[in-house]
């Protein structure tokens, strides 16, 4: 299974090295669609922390960075769940800022508009399934209960033996009043 993991993660990751890496080198072409979700993000932030840039620019630049550096670690394997969760949340404002389908007239474009946002349903629903890939280890949820089930096992195990050893001991002080000593 390991080389269909590799394959389809190099894949997955394609789409957002490439437009990640132009989107840093050449916000322009993005900003006004940026626009939409800039305004209404760019408040929050500043909220946060006054210090964080919340021109559209730099946060088309942040959000190519984050799609750039997240396709990068998940085609190499490295940090493959974090990376996959990383641009799932890119692909979010990405995905609404490209694509409102909604508000678009023209039938032809809001067709394209569609069928764009659902491929990047479709790339969401692939890095949730990267997101939880444990690669065939265990996950936390069976570790967790695997391990509870072992501590009760030995908790049981030390409640049947302390009761064997005092009902030794019982009978050994029994069996000591019996003899004169």
């Amino acid at each position: 299974m390991r080389p269909v993991r590799t394959v389809a993660r190099t894949l997955l990751s394609t789409i957002f090295v490439v437009s990640g890496a132009r989107a840093v080198t050449n916000p322009e072409p993005h900003l006004d669609r940026a626009k939409r979700v800039t305004d209404r993000v760019g408040p929050v932030l500043r909220g946060v922390h006054p210090g964080i840039p919340t021109d559209p620019t730099s946060m088309v630049r942040a959000n190519g960075a984050a799609q750039l550096v997240g396709g990068l670690l998940l085609a190499t394997g490295h940090l493959t769940r974090p990376a996959a969760a990383l641009l799932a949340g890119t692909l979010v404002p990405t995905t609404l800022a490209g694509h409102p389908f909604w508000d678009v007239e023209d039938p032809a474009e809001r067709r394209t508009h569609q069928v764009h946002f659902m491929k990047n349903l479709g790339l969401f629903g692939g890095l949730l399934l990267a997101v939880a890939d444990t690669q065939g280890r265990p996950g936390l949820g069976w570790r967790t209960s695997h391990a509870v089930d072992g501590g009760r096992r030995r908790v049981r195990r030390a409640v049947r033996t302390a009761r064997r050893d005092a009902r030794i001991a019982v009978r050994s002080a029994a069996a000591a009043r019996k003899f004169p000593g």
